[in-house]
């Protein structure tokens, strides 16, 4: 066998190439496409859960390069999927022409996607927390988890850089900033690869170029901002997949657009990894007669996979048969293929494919880590001194997401998969997730009496627009034209009844998974249903009301905001959410994250970031990097290095931040590059820092950071792309928010202009 000849670990990258292209010489044809194509692993297995041998020899007979999502198809066992995939490696080692065993991918974005894995807060809440050391945590439990039930391939993270409120999948994304989301994802890959694809899990940087927001901007923002996750995730974390987006860069769609692809994915930022193509992305593209025009297309622009189903691929030796398409360019898409299974271990003498031992998920260990990702992603935006709870003895707990795992839960979940494209409503509680009502009656100290009524519903009408965008597997009318069923009553004068009896009231309110997510989109971005109604006949009562926001994205609550006691954004937090919540209201942990995102106080559907300007936008009610706690926080003593060169060095600085309140709380302090000359081209303010400053009451600490000069240059491209570090003086900046700059110094970088084909230093050096 062809697979028994290669089964000896390659210790230098020319091994790695010479068995690759020795490999590929002896594949026919048909195994050669085979593997650019994929498919769902259950078709191959019979009702008993018994892999069907007839089955395999009639679907795949030359083998398969993937399997699509393979644990979230169903609730499954992970202990049966691991089994399953051995089941299908070893058919495909030992009774196919090559021997060669398949990549099995999933969704990872919070969490593996399947039942019974912990469930994490959803991404645009974590990045409030600023930690990208609990990022990489969370990764790192995921991607071990998910390699023992065979996995090897995630299809995870989403780094799009999002500008655009309304976006219907801002939720997945880190937000608006490129820095922030460079270092979150870089720590996503850090944790899931573990340093090592043969015992860690691949990560998959999307959506590639522009997706949500920045696919169209000018080359600048394009290279400097909007490129800056991706690119970091692969030069410095060593991220080696790829997904582009459904939408089109400069008039060509994602999957076939040679620019992006090829000219700046693999020429500027050196990429020489596997391409795969979003789900059904290649079907999308327009104007095309048939199948075989779009796999040429896809190919030639440098996509090497066709997810989910290779359904166009599959036409490729047409394509290469009309000439079309090249002999050259299948066999670089295909040993992208292979390339990616020696990198992750499949070809070694012993491949580490999954664990023989007993597989159990959603540890103690992994509840404490969403848990403690939760309390750092909720923002208390508002607090009039109502917070933390501590002499109200009856409170009302009401409104929609108040009992509700839709509270908790985002996209890409497994209970969202499930419900969404599976359409199953029943027996979702896996594992159980925590809703903000039992957290609340959990948590609570003695003496307090809880009352909940849910007031009302998420919406009485059906909000999702229908629109044929994305994965076209939703375009169904009947997957986005339904509630959900939240299965209790909602009475609104039962809710009111209890208001006239409570001290204090916690309305829970926003969005759900049917209007939030990929394929949905609501009219608009204030609060669903008749929840702003509700909110302000609870405002009528006279008792204080504490909001609690959920979803995926900034909701437009002005006019009601100022009139609450106090505001909470919580996102989607996960299975602990409840718990997470609870704790911050009752005081037992002080809110500490930030926001990640402009909050807008208007509908805005076109990009906006705080760094488009230095002056205040009239348009956003609470600014990036803004969040407050339950002490206060000073700035002072700020040292700045006066001088520095432009070539390969860098700028030293330190502050002191000290708690001048009464409650031990962190601190996101910010650090921020201005330039001191407008003519300089450099945005007016842009984080290149920050710090998690964790301090007891009087406490102080002294941050330190080593900026890269390379933090203060730009992209420019006349005869070639190239970095750039010019001479002047810019304005170090340090904030508790973009708009709450306390402390400020210049320095001036001093030579010539320095220049180098793509910057090397992309993060700042921070020490506590």
């Amino acid at each position: 066998m062809c697979m028994a000849a290669l089964m000896a670990s390659c210790t230098t990258n020319v091994d790695m190439e010479q068995q690759i292209d020795e490999l590929y010489g002896r594949m026919t044809q048909e195994e050669r496409i085979a593997q650019l194509r994929s498919m769902y692993m259950d078709d191959l297995f019979n009702e008993q859960g018994q892999l069907d041998t007839t089955k395999c020899r009639e679907l795949i007979p030359f083998g398969i390069g993937h399997f699509s999502q393979y644990a979230s198809q169903k609730p499954t066992d992970p202990n049966v999927l691991r089994d399953r995939v051995v089941a299908v490696q070893d058919w495909l080692m030992n009774h196919t022409p090559s021997g060669i065993p398949a990549l099995f991918h999933e969704e990872v974005l919070s969490g593996v996607n399947t039942s019974g894995a912990t469930i994490y807060p959803q991404q645009i809440g974590q990045a409030c927390s600023f930690n990208p050391e609990l990022a990489e945590l969370k990764t790192r439990q995921t991607g071990i988890a998910m390699r023992k039930m065979g996995g090897v391939l995630s299809l995870s993270p989403m780094v799009d850089v999002c500008r655009v409120p309304s976006f219907n999948r801002l939720e997945e994304s880190y937000g608006e900033d490129a820095y922030l989301s460079a270092v979150m994802g870089t720590a996503f890959v850090k944790g899931l690869q573990q340093g090592d694809l043969r015992k860690g899990v691949g990560a998959c940087s999307k959506h590639y170029l522009g997706y949500g927001g920045g696919g169209d901007a000018d080359e600048k923002e394009l290279m400097e901002e909007i490129l800056l996750p991706h690119e970091a995730m692969i030069r410095v974390a060593g991220s080696k997949a790829l997904m582009p987006g459904y939408h089109a860069v400069h008039g060509t769609n994602c999957v076939a657009n040679s620019e992006i692809l090829q000219d700046i994915l693999r020429g500027y930022v050196g990429f020489d990894g596997m391409v795969v193509s979003d789900y059904t992305a290649i079907d999308q593209l327009p104007d095309m007669e048939n199948e075989v025009q779009k796999a040429a297309a896809a190919i030639n622009g440098g996509n090497d996979v066709d997810f989910p189903f290779g359904a166009n691929y599959q036409y490729l030796q047409e394509a290469i048969d009309k000439g079309i398409v090249k002999p050259e360019t299948l066999e670089r898409a295909v040993k992208n293929v292979l390339r990616y299974k020696f990198r992750c271990g499949l070809f070694d003498k012993n491949p580490y494919l999954y664990s023989t031992e007993k597989i159990e998920l959603d540890t103690p260990e992994e509840r404490q880590t969403a848990y403690d990702i939760a309390t750092q992603s909720v923002v208390l935006l508002e607090n009039n001194g109502i917070l933390p709870l501590k002499n109200a003895k009856n409170i009302l707990i009401t409104g929609p997401n108040a009992n509700s795992m839709w509270a908790m839960c985002g996209d890409y979940s497994f209970p969202a998969m499930t419900f969404f494209w599976k359409k199953n409503e029943k027996d979702l509680d896996h594992p159980h997730v925590v809703t903000l009502l039992e957290g609340m009656k959990k948590q609570a100290p003695a003496g307090l009496d809880i009352l909940y009524s849910r007031g009302c519903d998420w919406t009485e009408e059906i909000e999702t627009k229908y629109a044929v965008s994305g994965d076209e597997r939703a375009w169904e009318y009947e997957i986005l034209h339904r509630k959900v069923d939240s299965g209790e009553k909602a009475d609104k004068q039962e809710a009111l009844s209890m208001a006239a009896q409570s001290d204090v009231i916690i309305a829970a309110v926003g969005e759900n998974v049917m209007l939030c997510g990929e394929n949905r989109d609501r009219q608009g971005l204030r609060l669903p249903g008749k929840q702003e109604q509700f909110v302000e006949e609870l405002l009528a009562t006279g008792k204080p009301v504490v909001l609690v926001i959920f979803g995926g994205r900034a909701q437009l609550v002005n006019g009601i905001a100022e009139r609450c006691a106090a505001v909470i954004q919580a996102w989607y937090p996960g299975e602990e959410g409840g718990n997470a919540v609870a704790d911050i209201l009752y005081g037992k942990v002080s809110p500490s994250a930030k926001l990640s995102v402009s909050y807008p106080n208007t509908e805005i559907n076109e990009a906006i970031c705080y760094n488009y300007s230095d002056k205040p936008d009239p348009r956003i009610q609470w600014p990036f990097g803004y969040g407050r706690t339950y002490t206060t926080f000073e700035y002072q003593n700020l040292q700045v290095d006066k001088e520095a060169t432009t070539g390969d060095g860098f700028v030293n600085l330190s502050f002191e931040v000290k708690n001048t309140g009464t409650v031990a709380a962190d601190e996101i302090a910010q650090v921020y590059i201005s330039p001191a000359d407008s003519s300089q081209q450099l945005r007016p303010i842009q984080l290149q820092a920050f710090a998690r400053v964790s301090l007891k009451p009087g406490e102080t600490k002294t941050v330190k950071v080593k900026l890269h000069t390379e933090q203060f240059g730009f992209y420019s491209h006349q005869s070639a792309r190239q970095w750039n570090v010019c001479p002047g003086t810019y304005i170090i900046k340090i904030g508790a928010s973009s708009a709450d700059i306390r402390l400020q110094q210049p320095v001036v970088l001093k030579g010539e202009t320095f220049t180098k084909p793509i910057r090397e230093h992309y993060f700042s050096d921070v020490a506590l």
